[in-house]
């Protein structure tokens, strides 16, 4: 086996990877793919469901396309969470738009449900706050605005899917409608601790049975993807959400460890074992993985907008002209020269969870430049992280020794060293920092036989740089104070829309 590679699909957000991985777990070669966002409405966020299908195999192909010789023992697939496709299952067309995680048009909807005293008992079955973040309101919102979709729905006729289902689906010319529990856990109508789709929840939502995909453990083989798509029959044989992908790449196997990526979002989580922890401070419950009948759950604070907010400074205010410009414009300044700004772009997740809140530069003044601004952009994304950090503390009852990151913005160094600096905790960076495709790699590898056990992967896993406080706690407590009277300005700020 350790002559042959694993494919990894990483279906992100905004643009589309494949990563071919070796036996010692190293990256031999990788594509990469940009799609286009779609924004119909203020707070509403669509992706076109072929677009992720097309530049995921046009990616695949092209990293296949690099190593002619070499076989592939597996495929696997870690993907944007809680976006969400119905699609036809006779012409295996989408009958609407995939609405993507961001989006905020089933907020008021949600905040009916809470109205209702729903919160306890959704939370208790699914371990997630009512938000419209997850699939649930998503799919009840196609179901009722598209023409049709419900008489569909209950004639067996549609088929609904997070994006792992999607891409499944297609790599198997319709032959498979599966998904896996860690998607299954952030649709908001999945039992983690039944592990199984509840009827009770089905009923709330007004979701048919008939179009929910069947459930599968992380590792193991789905089917497979035919010949005449990459030149061979390849088993697809791990799966996991994008964040429990990167939990598994980063090897957080033990109860207690902790990892954060730092990509078009924010996503911490921490492995609690084999029993969930519900969460008092505005945590969810998640299922970190399922690998051969054992379940690990998690407990994860999402931040919507992470590194999404370079990408505003990129493309919407024009102050850079690439992401990797920020590091060294922010550097230009010594400090924050008082600026906060708050990425509320689509709300505020974990822990405020705040369907309202908006985004927020304060501080200002006449000496105020573009340094100041992107510092404040990269300050925000460390700052969320804090706040994610210590509500999760509250709810473990202990302190997080360490942090280990992964995801495009940990190439910063000035973001990982202020990170440390206000977490006051060192934080890790890894060799390999596409943890979230080398976790649905190993997933993958282990079902097929491609690595023996857990204990052989853990080993690769290997420290790049580690970061520590540099700076005075009293001048920490200070920022922290700064930000914190930013983000209450932030809050509530639409709720008249």
């Amino acid at each position: 086996m350790s002559d042959k590679l694993i494919l990894a699909l990483d279906q992100g957000t905004t643009s589309s990877r494949s990563i071919l991985f070796n036996h010692a777990g190293q990256i031999v070669s990788s594509a990469q793919k940009e799609f286009e966002q779609i924004y119909p409405k203020p707070g509403w966020v669509e992706h076109d469901p072929f677009d992720i299908w097309n530049t995921q195999v046009e990616t695949a192909k092209t990293v296949i396309r690099q190593h002619p010789e070499a076989e592939i023992a597996a495929i696997g697939i870690t993907n944007q969470r809680e976006t969400t496709v119905i699609w036809d299952r006779e012409t295996g067309k989408p009958v609407y738009n995939a609405i993507v995680w961001q989006d905020r048009r089933t907020a008021k909807y949600c905040n009916k449900l809470k109205e209702k005293g729903w919160s306890e008992k959704i939370q208790d079955k699914t371990g997630l706050v009512i938000d419209s973040y997850f699939s649930a309101t998503k799919i009840r919102w196609i179901l009722k605005n598209v023409e049709g979709a419900m008489e569909k729905a209950k004639a067996g006729k549609l088929a609904f899917g997070n994006i792992d289902s999607w891409l499944i689906w297609n790599l198997t010319n319709g032959r498979q409608h599966v998904t896996d529990v860690t998607n299954a856990s952030r649709t908001m109508i999945f039992n983690i601790k039944t592990l199984s789709w509840d009827e009770e929840l089905l009923d709330l939502f007004g979701i048919p049975r008939e179009i929910l995909p069947e459930v599968k453990s992380s590792s193991e083989i789905y089917g497979y993807a035919p010949n005449d798509l990459f030149g061979s029959e390849i088993p697809i044989a791990g799966v996991a959400g994008d964040q429990q992908a990167a939990t598994f790449g980063q090897m957080c196997v033990e109860v207690g460890s902790v990892k954060n990526t730092y990509g078009t979002g924010c996503f911490m989580i921490c492995n609690t074992g084999s029993e969930p922890v519900k969460s008092k401070n505005n945590m969810v419950t998640t299922i970190a993985w399922q690998i051969g009948g054992e379940t690990v759950y998690a407990l994860e604070g999402s931040i919507f907008v992470g590194g999404a907010i370079v990408q505003w400074l990129r493309d919407e205010m024009g102050l850079i002209s690439s992401s990797s410009e920020v590091e060294q414009l922010a550097g230009r300044v010594p400090d924050n020269g008082g600026v906060y700004l708050v990425p509320a772009l689509t709300g505020l997740g974990a822990p405020h969870w705040d369907q309202y809140a908006r985004g927020t530069i304060i501080g200002l003044t006449r000496g105020s430049n573009a340094g100041h601004i992107a510092r404040a952009a990269l300050e925000s994304i460390a700052f969320q992280t804090c706040d994610v950090l210590k509500a999760m503390e509250a709810d473990l009852g202990s302190a997080i020794t360490e942090l280990r990151v992964d995801g495009g913005a940990v190439a910063d160094n000035l973001l990982m060293q202020f990170q440390a600096d206000v977490l006051g905790a060192p934080v890790y960076r890894p060799v390999v920092m596409e943890t979230t495709a080398l976790g649905a790699a190993y997933l993958a590898g282990l079902a097929t036989g491609y690595w023996k056990n857990i204990g052989e992967i853990k080993n690769q896993w290997s420290v790049d740089r580690c970061f520590t406080r540099k700076m005075e706690p009293e001048k920490v407590e200070k920022l922290l104070k700064g930000w914190r009277k930013a983000l209450s300005r932030s809050m509530n700020w639409a709720e008249d829309e």
